[in-house]
């Protein structure tokens, strides 16, 4: 019995030595790469883009009726060479006027809403344009942000903000 014992705690111990030995060997030969190799890697200068809705670009100021037809046009991006980007992502903000009654004094306040969200294609989507056109006010705004585009090998990086301004 004693034999049978001692041939137990021998077969493990080989075993255990046996993984042992492999998981080191294992972890040696995949580590090609010594470590503090820096790698290079090619650097990606972007573009300089403008971002146009419309003849629109930068910071624009447009009467009710200039936005009110802007509100469905899509976004573009372009180079100086007139190369169009296409748009990844972009995040749109609708700043509305209203009037609100001031609870103390009674009278009416201007006060300002903003709403926004992120999309993937241009122009708005119908519900955006539905909601948001016809009903532009003076001193209203239109900004689209965090506007992110591809080159033609697929990289991506930001383009201009847009915001535009009804006068």
């Amino acid at each position: 019995m004693k034999i049978l014992t001692l041939i137990k705690k021998f077969a493990y111990l080989i075993l255990v030595a046996v993984i042992t030995v492999n998981v080191v060997i294992a972890q040696t030969s995949s580590s090609t790469i010594k470590p503090g190799t820096i790698t290079k890697v090619i650097k990606f200068k972007p573009p300089l883009v403008t971002t146009f809705l419309g003849r629109n670009s930068q910071t624009a100021d447009v009467t009710t009726d200039e936005a009110n037809q802007l509100i469905n046009l899509p976004l573009k991006i372009t180079d100086d060479k007139n190369i169009v980007y296409k748009i990844s992502s972009y995040q749109f903000m609708y700043k509305k006027k209203s009037t609100i009654e001031n609870e103390q004094t009674g009278k009416r306040e201007i006060a300002f809403t903003t709403v926004a969200d992120l999309f993937k294609s241009t122009p708005l989507p119908q519900v955006w344009r539905n909601n948001i056109g016809g009903s532009i006010q003076k001193g209203e705004e239109l900004y689209f942000f965090d506007i992110i585009v591809m080159d033609k090998t697929e990289r991506k990086f930001y383009a201009p903000d847009l915001k535009i301004r009804i006068q």
